[in-house]
């Protein structure tokens, strides 16, 4: 059998190409490929070359439409016993190719020729074509005869067009031939004999027969080179002939052959006119000529040479010929006959060529996998050969059926995939889609699968190809680990390591073996690394913008939506990066992984290899990292892995595809699962872009990085050092918090920062800062415990509490060479983020607060201190010099007693150290308006061991409000009358701003600072504590009473007309040098009552005068009387103008020493609402009392 045969072979001329000499195998193929291009020669090219000697046999030659058809044997072929039966079998002409530069000596190329020429004794003509000559070849060429054909050196199209000239020579020098040889045969008859006729030994009988049927076999040759002459009319006639006298002889094989050649006649004289009548027609002839190829082998089965491989090679001809779609069914079961057959062929090579296109036929048709099958056979004949050129023969065929069963190299799928991402619509070749899945991974085929990489794996390693066998034996340990035992897993880890070491070093391929490798994440971005993009149009340039990582969300977004399918990662030029792999070994041995680093396709990345020991069934994940090298996108695809001695790129894709299929249960295991690995979801590769080198700074606590231990409260300066690390100055900084306690840092040495721009490369800036530690929250279960120090430390950091440091910070506006600013190429800016890592400590515990008021009775004088709230305005008034402390605690000129309010703050000390308390008032001091001077005054400080409580009481000066308006009550203060409404509270808003009012005051003047130790101090938080002590008495705390009074001695200013009015003889007497604030017992001493009203209305009251000894008896009214007086001291009828004050004068008589209070009350008529308000009274006839608090008057006596 020959392969590659068709109906239209018989019509073909072969010609034997053969090198002669030294010819280098590049040129032979070029120039066999010039000699491809004219396998057809038309007859009406050659009319020029052709010469008629005698008249032609081919009597109806088409000479506007024929054509000479070639086929070109490169190399030659031996001469084949079937070459009477089917004249296309011969070798009618043989050409010669020299390379003249190469074989200089034409005497020995012709020679050579001509020797090799003898070989071939079916040849009718020779050439020799010589291409390059030199001009001594040119001058010996002519002298060689007409078989040595020079090709002088020109361009491409020259010598194509010579060549063309040379093959219509041949062409008609063949067309001749064909005349002389019919002629002769014709005239004289010819012997014609096949390996069949050979077989048996003649008797007379046979000799008769012999002579009958040569006629028969003599006209279906004359027809064979009537259709080699391009005449098929004359070729049929002869045919027809044939088969007459081979019908008439029993002749069925030649029957047969005749048969086979008038269908190639019929399809070459209808070649233009393809129909299903001739397709019919065609398809019942052959199924004649199969059939008298099978009456044949029947007749001749005793014979040892068999027809059976004509019978196949027709049945694959008709099959060829109606292979199409549309007649799948019919060329099926031909090919199935074929195959059926072929299994009963003698000859090894039949049966390799009948499998060969069987399997040819069956890719044409689609049926891949049928066509896989009869290319193993192929392979498996080629094996049986043991030599080493059919295992390379063999390892191709198994090669190209590795597509069918989804085991192809890397190679192959990387071309495939190429051509595909060129085609539009293809552009994200990244995505796998689940039809792909289902084509790579179906379970049922893992089998046979393992079968054909280990049939690859045999035959390379008998071929002596390391690197395929090497290839074959990677994608089997990968694909198939877990259906292999573990001996045959070391038995692969094995082949691997002998085909790496008949390889050079560094050799790649493209088809990983192991480990498996999974993108497992990118490191967050360390905090002095966030990129910041840059707007060079506001001022803020980082405003609006968030930092750069491949996260899905950062705390300091802005919420934007994210249009695009992927991250964006932004990477500096020549700052190192991380990228966390995962490595995972499923196989039974130890995995040595010589190198890995980062595969990058964009070459703008410097990647920085490790190595990597993986015991069995174990995973493992490793940080690989590099440094870009230039700006623009970077394109990371995969590592780049030396093991078992080769280098090979593995997809992260790969892998991703694989744990998809694993998941979809399309895939034998999962190797990161078997490896005991969590279940981690996909990680894509972000859009990665290298920006050019930024500023870099890095900060660092000065004294330690390490959590700072504070107190509550307390108060410490930090010095923060930050240099630039980078290899770009930095120009432009601001500084601004982040985070929770904010308020705990004080003040930020921002000038000091500013001052050191620019900050060029590695130049550092400390900037001092100072901090107060925050208040820990009052639900704190570990305050409320009294847990240690470490405890606490660990749940302050663990919390996040502490204040966050966010410089942003940013370098020149322009790349270096770049003198315009550009807005879409301004380098971005960078932040760096500094949390102070504070750890508060529980300090002093507020365990309660309280309010705490007293009046201490104050004696009378005769006069009264200036009042608090109003300007002194008598220029006769005495101005006492006051000393701090009777700043603090000032006394009421209406009320006529020391006021005094302390907020006592019970505090615990639940700590290890020990506490000193020290409370501060600032004092104000209104001598001069323009200039106002603060004091402040130090109280004792308060010491508080560790488990120990103390009260400490911090005096509050008097903060009444000095007018009662109706606007702080309830704006339910209507006309209508309703008591309800006019007895309602204060407005809460209203309540609220004052009670804010006064408080912040306080706070601002009031200061309770702690220390321990040397180093350690702070201050107290006090405001939630006077706000929970003032809460329940707000309205009386802040406004006036309605009235108040006042008591003074008037002696002063009438001592001599008092003196006057006295009997001579009085034995009292008056002592001017006794002390303001005495009495003397026995003397009348005058007294004024003054009455002032705080409001802003007139009002009328009853006065009455009351006074009383210690125990609290009237003593001016009754039979115990001690006490003598004159004037009006009940029932007195006054009227007080709105914020005025009036007086009523009397005098007293004391007869005994002694202690006297004396009290005044009044009883207000016709009271307005802002009285009843004040006074909350429930009814509007309810009466108003005003009572002044008790005066103190000290009565001596005479003696």
């Amino acid at each position: 059998m020959e392969p590659d045969v068709s109906i239209e072979s018989s019509c073909m001329i072969r010609i034997a190409v053969l090198p002669i000499g030294p010819v280098p195998p590049g040129l032979l193929r070029d120039y066999h490929a010039m000699l491809l291009r004219h396998c057809t020669i038309s007859l009406s090219a050659i009319s020029s070359f052709y010469v008629e000697h005698q008249k032609s046999p081919f009597a109806n030659q088409p000479w506007d439409t024929g054509s000479l058809r070639f086929k070109f044997v490169l190399g030659g072929a031996p001469p084949s016993p079937w070459e009477d039966f089917q004249s296309n079998r011969k070798i009618l002409a043989v050409i010669g190719i020299c390379h003249c530069p190469s074989s200089p000596d034409l005497e020995s190329v012709v020679d050579q020729f001509g020797a090799i020429c003898k070989s071939y004794t079916s040849s009718l003509v020779q050439r020799c074509f010589a291409f390059c000559p030199c001009d001594s070849h040119l001058e010996d060429g002519e002298k060689k005869g007409n078989n040595i054909i020079l090709f002088p050196p020109a361009d491409r199209q020259t010598q194509e067009f010579h060549l063309q000239t040379m093959m219509q020579d041949i062409a008609a020098s063949l067309l001749m031939e064909f005349e002389k040889w019919v002629l002769r045969a014709e005239s004289a008859g010819t012997i014609l004999k096949t390996p069949l006729d050979s077989q048996a030994n003649l008797s007379s009988e046979e000799v008769i027969k012999a002579k009958k049927r040569r006629l028969a076999r003599a006209q279906k040759t004359i027809g064979d080179y009537c259709l080699l002459a391009g005449s098929p009319v004359d070729a049929n006639a002869h045919y027809s002939t044939a088969l007459e006298l081979a019908r008439l002889t029993a002749d069925y094989f030649w029957f047969a052959g005749a048969l086979e050649g008038s269908v190639c006649a019929l399809l070459i004289d209808h070649m233009d006119q393809r129909d299903a009548v001739l397709e019919d027609e065609v398809r019942n002839r052959y199924n004649n000529v199969i059939l008298h190829y099978r009456k044949s082998s029947i007749q001749d089965n005793a014979q040892r040479v068999s027809p059976l491989s004509f019978e196949l090679e027709a049945i694959l001809k008709l099959a060829r010929f109606l292979c199409r779609r549309e007649l799948t069914k019919e060329v099926v079961d031909l090919l199935t006959n074929a195959a059926d057959g072929a299994k009963s062929l003698i000859d090894a090579s039949d049966r390799l060529i009948s499998y060969i296109e069987i399997a040819r036929l069956y890719g044409t048709l689609g049926y891949q996998r049928k066509a896989a099958f009869f290319s193993r056979q192929v392979a498996q004949l080629y094996m049986q050969q043991e030599n080493r050129l059919a295992a390379t023969s063999s390892m191709q065929v198994l090669s190209m059926t590795t597509k069918a069963y989804c085991v192809q190299s890397r190679a192959s799928i990387l071309k495939q995939s190429h051509s595909n991402e060129t085609e539009p619509g293809h552009a994200d070749s990244g995505k796998f889609h689940h039809h792909s899945v289902v084509s790579l991974f179906e379970s049922q085929w893992s089998t046979l699968q393992m079968v054909v990489l280990r049939e690859i794996l045999l035959s390379a390693v008998r071929a002596g190809d390391p690197l395929a066998a090497w290839s074959a034996a990677a994608r089997l340990l990968r694909s198939y680990y877990p259906l292999i035992t573990p001996a045959g897993q070391n038995g692969l880890a094995s082949a691997l390591a002998n085909s790496a070491e008949r390889l050079p070093l560094g050799t790649r391929c493209a088809d990983p073996a192991l480990p498996f490798i999974r993108l497992h994440s990118f490191p967050l971005h360390s905090s002095h690394m966030d990129i910041v993009k840059r707007n060079p149009a506001r001022e803020d340039w980082w405003a609006g913008s968030a930092p750069s990582g491949p996260f899905i969300y950062t705390p300091f977004s802005k919420g934007e939506p994210n249009d695009s399918s992927k991250q964006e990662l932004i990477w500096i030029v020549g700052e190192p990066v991380q990228v966390f792999v995962e490595l995972a070994n499923p196989c039974s041995f130890d995995l040595r992984v010589d190198s890995i680093y980062l595969s990058v396709h964009s070459g703008n990345f410097d990647a920085f290899p490790i190595g990597a020991d993986l015991p069995p069934n174990s995973s493992q994940i490793i940080t690989l990292s590099g440094i870009p090298t230039s700006a623009g996108p970077v394109v990371i695809l995969g590592c780049i892995i030396h093991c078992f001695g080769i280098i090979t790129e593995h997809l992260f894709r790969d892998v991703d595809n694989l744990l998809l299929g694993a998941a979809q249960g399309l895939v034998i295991s999962d190797p990161f699962r078997s490896c005991g690995s969590p279940r981690l979801r996909n990680v894509s590769v972000p859009n990665i872009s290298a920006v050019p080198p930024l500023p870099l700074l890095v900060s660092h606590v000065v004294g330690g990085d390490g959590a700072i231990i504070l107190y509550e409260g307390e108060i410490c300066n930090v010095w923060i050092n930050l240099s630039n690390a980078g290899t770009v100055p930095v120009e432009q900084v601001h500084i601004s918090l982040s985070g929770k306690n904010q308020d705990s840092v004080i003040s930020v040495a921002y000038e000091t920062l500013l001052s050191a721009l620019p900050l060029k490369p590695g130049a550092e800036v400390t900037i001092p800062v100072t901090l107060k530690a925050w208040r820990l929250g009052l639900m704190d279960p570990d305050a409320a415990a009294g847990k240690s120090a470490s405890s606490s430390m660990g749940r302050n950091l663990k919390d996040g509490s502490s204040p966050l440091f966010l410089i942003h910070y940013a370098g020149p506006m322009t790349i270096s060479g770049d003198s315009e600013i550009n807005e879409s190429a301004v380098p971005p800016g960078r932040r760096l983020v500094l949390p102070l890592q504070i750890c508060v400590l529980q300090g002093l515990c507020f365990v309660k607060a309280r309010l705490l008021s007293m009046e201490i009775p104050a004696h009378i004088g005769d006069s009264l201190p200036r009042p608090a709230n109003k300007e002194a305005t008598a220029t006769n008034e005495v101005v006492i010099c006051e000393s701090k402390i009777d700043k603090l605690m000032k006394i009421d000129p209406y009320r006529g007693s020391w006021g005094l309010h302390f907020l006592e703050l019970e505090l615990s000390n639940p700590t290890d150290v020990v506490f000193e308390i020290s409370v501060s008032v600032q004092l104000e001091n209104s001598s001069n308006e323009d200039n106002l001077s603060v004091d402040e005054y130090d109280y004792p400080k308060t010491r508080i061991d560790r488990d120990y409580s103390a009260r400490v009481l911090i005096p509050l000066e008097h903060f009444k409000l000095p007018i009662l308006d109706g606007s702080f009550f309830s704006k339910d203060l209507q006309s209508d009358g309703s008591a309800g409404a006019r007895n309602s509270i204060f407005s809460e808003k209203n309540t609220k701003a004052e009670l804010n009012a006064s408080i912040k005051n306080l706070i601002s003047r009031i200061k309770v600072r702690w220390q321990s130790g040397r180093n350690s101090f702070g201050e107290l938080n006090i405001k939630d504590a006077i706000q929970a002590a003032l809460q329940t008495s707000i309205m009386d705390i802040l406004l006036p009473d309605p009235l108040t009074f006042g008591f003074r001695l008037t002696r002063s200013g009438s001592r001599n007309t008092a003196e006057s009015d006295l009997p001579k003889k009085s034995n009292i007497q008056v002592h001017p040098s006794s002390p303001k604030n005495h009495v003397i017992a026995h003397d009348i001493t005058p007294v004024e009552v003054l009455v002032c009203n705080n409001t802003k209305e007139r009002i009328k009251m009853s006065l009455s005068i009351t006074c009383r000894d210690v125990a609290g008896e009237n003593c001016a009214e009754g039979d115990k009387a001690n006490v003598l007086w004159a004037g009006v001291l009940s029932g007195i009828v006054l009227e007080v103008p709105p914020l005025q004050e009036i007086k009523h004068c009397f005098s007293l008589y004391f007869l005994v020493p002694g202690e006297y209070t004396l009290v005044a009350e009044s009883l207000i008529d016709d009271a307005n609402d802002i009285l009843r308000a004040r006074a909350r009274t429930l009814s509007p006839d309810e009466p108003i009392f005003c009572r002044s608090p008790p005066f103190h008057v000290h009565v001596v006596g005479t003696a």
